[in-house]
């Protein structure tokens, strides 16, 4: 009987352990997913809203912070070597360069795009070769190219229907997708932006501070983290900071009409796909906090408030392993 008791605590007591490790995880994961994708910081405005008070502005009242540059990527997921973009996503490049005849156009492949980061930002280059995926080397690569020349970038699969000229004159920008999703295939930015330096500095640290190193790192350095980024930067500005922008690209029915984008012909299935899927992450996320409330609730019913002395009875009763089981100590 006393070795069985024993025993019986330890279990009791990893049980617990385990227990509470499991909560505390699906709380904070819970946690950080509110912050993903429910309402965000910044200024939110709408296509027509930047064109409206760009129309209806005199030009000598008006600051314009982002430089005439339009920076695209392309890397090739199957042959680095063949930079042969696609006929549809050439299509919708041709779209913006044409808008643009007067200003600088920069389309980012495999060896442009290391050269650069190994020139500008040699400290980040082992991290940047060590992505597996061409997608997650290109995520990275937009950031510093905001950082370091400004301008605005646009993903390969959206097209332009306008000139891009009001969007100039924001500080820095992304696009809002609505659902509370931010996204990262439209970004505008001045040269050197505060909000860029720290994203990019971001990088290294978000999955190595991270408890759950695994999961940063499968989000890093995607929208998943651009949004986090971005949350943060926000929750450190004084009340006197100016806010960034959000502009909206939200493609729901009903929603602010596009002005000067649109998506592609064949255009990205995660674009596609954003309004079906989101809701559906939202539910997911809601059911694993209920899931987490009603696990704790049994699990404190069950080793609860009075049974706090397992503690300390299996530490006391372990000595019975290394006293051959003496029955005063074990019983």
């Amino acid at each position: 009987m006393g070795i069985r008791s024993c025993l019986t605590a330890s279990r009791k007591l990893l049980l617990f352990l385990a227990s509470s490790a499991l909560i505390t995880a699906l709380l904070y994961i819970a946690f950080r997913a509110h912050s993903i994708f429910y309402p965000h910081a910044g200024v939110t405005t709408t296509q027509d809203q930047v064109a409206f008070a760009y129309n209806n502005t005199r030009p000598e009242t008006r600051t314009r912070y982002i430089p005439r540059i339009i920076h695209q990527i392309f890397l090739n997921r199957r042959d680095a070597a063949n930079e042969t973009i696609p006929a549809t996503w050439d299509a919708a490049r041709q779209s913006c360069i044409s808008l643009h005849k007067d200003w600088e156009y920069k389309l980012w492949t495999e060896k442009p795009s290391r050269d650069f980061i190994k020139k500008e930002y040699p400290w980040f280059l082992r991290a940047y070769d060590g992505f597996t995926f061409p997608e997650k080397r290109a995520d990275a690569l937009r950031y510093f190219l905001m950082r370091y020349y400004g301008g605005i970038y646009i993903d390969l699969d959206i097209a332009c229907q306008a000139n891009l000229e009001p969007l100039l004159y924001y500080p820095a920008w992304l696009t809002d997708r609505g659902h509370g999703s931010l996204s990262n295939n439209v970004l505008g930015s001045l040269p050197n932006h505060p909000f860029w330096k720290y994203v990019t500095e971001s990088l290294l640290r978000y999955s190595r501070n991270s408890p759950f190193s695994f999961l940063a790192a499968s989000f890093a350095p995607g929208k998943w983290f651009l949004i986090d980024a971005w949350q943060r930067y926000h929750a450190g500005l004084s009340e006197e900071d100016d806010r960034l922008t959000r502009v909206m690209m939200d493609s729901r029915p009903g929603s602010a009409p596009w002005i000067f984008f649109t998506y592609a012909e064949g255009g990205s299935q995660s674009n596609k796909n954003h309004e079906l899927l989101l809701p559906r992450v939202l539910h997911l996320f809601t059911l694993m906090c209920c899931t987490a409330a009603i696990f704790a609730a049994a699990v404190f019913i069950a080793v609860g408030p009075g049974n706090w002395w397992l503690s300390k009875t299996y530490w006391a009763r372990r000595r019975c392993r290394h006293r051959h089981f003496d029955k005063n100590i074990c019983e």
